[in-house]
């Protein structure tokens, strides 16, 4: 008897195991997107379920509204994609899903919301707009406490190391609001913080490896909720930098990809022993004329698109119809939670054209107000003007994008201010590219910038020359376009020591540690040339913020001579002028050659210095500078 207990009690135990254990590995690991919104116009949601084995179950779903219309099951047994309809009769609230196999029943409760009024959807980003771009890694350490995340691969601080993780996070963003605010900056462009759970280089955010997720050294969710609506009440706008061409070698999928053409060149990647892609991989030719060439090869079209960005980002394929509706959905799950006002998307013509003109179409139908910026790095205006929406593409491509990246004027911006005035040299450069501007559909939609977390910084583009420098920020402010500054160029950061370095490039903002010996925050050790450009450009950007002339006006400019341009913004009663001398010696310029403007006689205020005086004849330029001009 006792003996038969025993066996008993053994037997129990094996079989309470085997039932936990089963147990275990049928909970649902994941579900995508996390919850969703009463009230799209598009009120199809298709949920990622990931699970083990849980292509084996039955779906049900019993709720008022919610109609189940498919279950798709992936390649892999681990995932189910079911399709859903959402009616506007829906209630906000919890909904049970219940998968079933046998007598296993699983349940997972589904958050519905109600998504916010047209009315309290914020406006995207434009003319009106300087843009203020941050790497946040780099620009202030409001939280020690998440410095350290323990089971990431990279969980050290180290802020002498320039690929290093220096501490910077949301809350440092957040607690310095008002000096962002101060300065004149009405946007905000971060560098992704979604997690980047890589081994190295993990700061800079563009290797995501999960999508829905905030990276925990940068912060929670809340806390970008939150700088989203305090930067909101001070009438600043929130971009997010997306990136739907690639992810980070150790995103949670990578270890069970849902379909065999997740990725592009997936096979090579399954192949390799050590999961990477080093000795297999085919990367990106990155020959970004194919997109538009007519007489492109196949096998050069297909090499910039399907190959991979570099070793650690895996080459997302949006031709598969699955994922290519994750990252739709991604994009609008974000925009709905945080009430965003743009996207910068980034590496824009790596992923496919068709797939990026649903995305951006989708995005803007459900959110007519909002703002996309594609990142398109050519110096041709023809390229870049075919992913602006409205265009009149020779193929009949429409990408429902409206805005792109400028790179043609802002190396037209370096070349004219820093090159020797001739002929074919100097500020002719930006008056010819200024002049490409008849071929733009909106060039006022256009990101202009002198540089990015990807370039040399400005100062050390113009020799560490303050006039030049001042002459390239003037000019972006002035022009038809969306200015862009990066951070830290207020006060002539730069990265001399070796240009164009990207770690350098991102060098940490001056008072964002506590235990920073210079401050640019309130000024503290700060040098006279660094205050005095701070300055320059707090006044002006706050300038700026009011200027229908520059947000909408109309434009003129006038070929340069003898090193002097001169570029004028009109509206109703307000003229303002930009005026370059590139000389060496003063220069005394004749209101004559500009009398079609009507500013002969007319009185006006040079901005930054307050300067006011009546040009009537000639007016005194001085030697290597550059002014800003406001009638009165």
């Amino acid at each position: 008897m006792n003996l038969q207990r025993y066996s008993f009690k053994i037997l129990f135990t094996i079989l309470t195991f085997v039932l936990c254990l089963n147990n275990i590995y049928s909970q649902i690991e994941k579900v995508h997107p996390p919850n969703w919104w009463i009230g799209f116009e598009n009120q199809n949601l298709q949920l990622l379920v990931k699970a083990t084995n849980i292509n084996k179950y039955n779906v049900e779903i019993n709720y008022p509204g919610i109609s189940l219309i498919e279950i798709h099951k992936a390649d892999s047994p681990n995932y189910l994609f079911i399709d859903l309809k959402i009616s506007n009769l829906s209630k906000e609230g919890d909904f049970e899903i219940i998968f079933t196999r046998n007598d296993e029943k699983l349940s997972y409760n589904y958050n519905l919301k109600k998504r916010r009024s047209f009315e309290l959807q914020n406006e995207g980003f434009d003319s009106s707009d300087v843009v203020y771009l941050i790497t946040p890694d780099r620009y202030a350490n409001g939280d020690y406490k998440n410095d350290v995340i323990n089971g990431l691969k990279e969980n050290k601080i180290n802020r002498f190391d320039n690929y290093a993780r220096h501490g910077g996070d949301i809350k440092g963003i957040t607690k310095n609001l008002n000096y962002i605010s101060d300065m004149g900056f009405t946007s905000l462009w971060l560098n992704p913080v979604l997690i980047n759970d890589m081994k190295e280089g993990s700061y800079h955010g563009y290797a995501t490896t999960d999508y829905y997720t905030v990276d925990p050294r940068f912060g929670t969710f809340e806390e970008y909720l939150e700088l989203s609506e305090k930067a909101n009440k001070k009438n600043i706008k929130l971009i997010k930098d997306i990136i739907v061409n690639h992810c980070g070698l150790y995103h949670w999928w990578m270890d069970d990809l849902p379909f065999e053409d997740w990725l592009n060149f997936q096979e090579n990647y399954l192949k390799s022993t050590d999961k990477t892609i080093n000795q297999n991989t085919v990367y990106s030719n990155h020959r970004r004329s194919t997109i538009q060439d007519i007489y492109a090869s196949k096998v050069d079209y297909r090499g910039m698109l399907d190959g991979w960005f570099v070793t650690t980002m895996p080459d997302l394929n949006q031709r598969n119809e699955f994922l290519a509706q994750y990252l739709i959905q991604n994009s609008l799950w974000w925009i709905e939670s945080l009430n965003l006002s743009g996207i910068r998307q980034d590496t824009y013509p790596y992923a496919e054209k068709e797939f990026l003109s649903n995305w951006a179409g989708r995005i803007m139908k459900e959110y007519p107000k909002f703002n996309i910026v594609g990142e398109e790095w050519s110096y041709n205006p023809i390229r870049i003007a075919y992913w602006q929406e409205g265009n009149n593409n020779k193929d009949g491509y429409e990408s429902n994008l409206k805005s792109t990246m400028d790179f043609a004027m802002q190396k037209a911006i370096y070349e004219g201010i820093f090159e020797e005035e001739n002929w074919d040299t100097g500020l002719i450069k930006i008056y010819e590219s200024l002049a490409n501007d008849f071929y733009y559909k909106d060039p006022n939609s256009l990101l202009i910038f002198n540089d990015n977390h990807d370039m040399s910084r400005i100062y050390t583009q113009m020799k560490e020359d303050i006039a030049k420098t001042k002459m390239a920020l003037g000019l972006i402010l002035v022009l038809p376009r969306i200015p862009q500054i990066l951070y830290g160029t207020e006060i002539l950061m730069e990265d001399s020591d070796n240009p164009g370095d990207h770690g350098l490039i991102r060098t940490d903002f001056p008072g964002g540690w506590d235990n920073d010996k210079h401050n640019a925050f309130n000024g503290k050790n700060l040098d006279n040339d660094e205050l005095e450009m701070q300055n320059y450009l707090k006044t002006i950007l706050n300038f700026r913020k009011n200027s229908k002339a520059i947000h909408e006006g109309e434009t003129m400019h006038f070929a340069p001579v003898d090193g002097v341009y001169l570029i004028s913004r009109k509206k109703d009663d307000e003229t303002v002028l930009y005026i370059v001398n590139k000389n060496n010696s003063n220069k005394e310029l004749s209101v004559e050659r500009f009398s079609e403007l009507g500013i002969d006689n007319m009185f006006f205020t040079e901005i930054y210095s307050g300067q006011k005086f009546h040009w009537k004849g000639e007016i005194n330029l001085e030697k290597n500078s550059s002014i800003i001009l406001r009638n009165y």
